[in-house]
């Protein structure tokens, strides 16, 4: 049986990173949401018609690149929405990964979602005349540690169909890995990379090299018992009523 998830992510590519477990939920019966802070104008239509592939709604809260500060307007914002989404899990960024990583909002991004979670379950903001909802399950994506799986191989045509969406993600992933890759290695990874005029193709290409190699090596190439996998970490201990397989 599935269950209530919502994905708070900070850009907007977080909904397909995340999306086989999303989809996931949905194919067990659940409901997938996902609300996104900094998600840009040129992003939205991409990430819209992304999360119509994998069939998850979303929700742009419109905060402003390099503003996002731990403040009680930001506060109010994210606890209204897990009010109001009341879901039994969140999925978000990872506080090991967002610590270093030099991606700009990512570090107070944080610190705001692991407030907005502990204040939603209690007496913050009562005047939004919604009830508190406590979080009972955190998870968080592409963890520096991971500490579970989750089979998407059912799914991994939706992941890619939804990760093709994102025409100008894919641009400006084109753009940054040419500068970083030497032409020979971008070579290897796409051979005809140079005869590839279109930008977005040129991403895209990179992108389905990449995501296909990470994810099996979250899968059969860690080890594992399924062909991709996405990789999270649980928030705190795992209780069982039983030990399972």
């Amino acid at each position: 049986m599935g269950s209530r998830v919502l994905l708070i992510g900070v850009y907007g590519m977080e909904l397909v990173e995340c999306g086989g477990a999303l989809a996931a939920n949905l194919a067990a019966g659940g409901e997938s949401h996902a609300a996104l802070m900094l998600c840009g104008e040129e992003m939205r239509p991409g990430v819209t018609a992304a999360a119509e592939v994998l069939g998850v709604p979303v929700q742009f809260l419109d905060f402003r690149h390099g503003h996002v500060t731990v403040d009680e307007a930001h506060k109010r914002a994210l606890v209204t929405l897990i009010r109001t989404v009341r879901p039994s899990i969140v999925i978000t960024q990872d506080p090991e990964h967002s610590l270093t990583d030099l991606d700009p909002d990512r570090r107070p991004a944080m610190t705001l979602i692991l407030e907005a979670l502990g204040l939603a379950g209690r007496g913050f903001a009562a005047d939004d005349g919604l009830a508190p909802h406590p979080v009972p399950t955190i998870y968080y994506m592409t963890p520096s540690r991971a500490n579970c799986v989750v089979d998407i191989a059912p799914y991994w045509p939706l992941k890619v169909a939804a990760m093709n969406s994102l025409r100008s993600q894919l641009e400006f992933s084109a753009a940054h890995w040419e500068t970083q890759l030497r032409p020979a290695d971008l070579e290897a990874l796409v051979p005809g990379y140079a005869d590839i005029t279109d930008a977005y193709e040129r991403g895209r290409a990179l992108h389905e090299v990449l995501d296909r190699a990470t994810h099996i090596y979250q899968g059969i190439g860690h080890h594992g018992r399924y062909a991709f996998a996405e990789a999270y970490r649980r928030e705190g201990d795992f209780h069982l009523p039983a030990l399972i397989e």
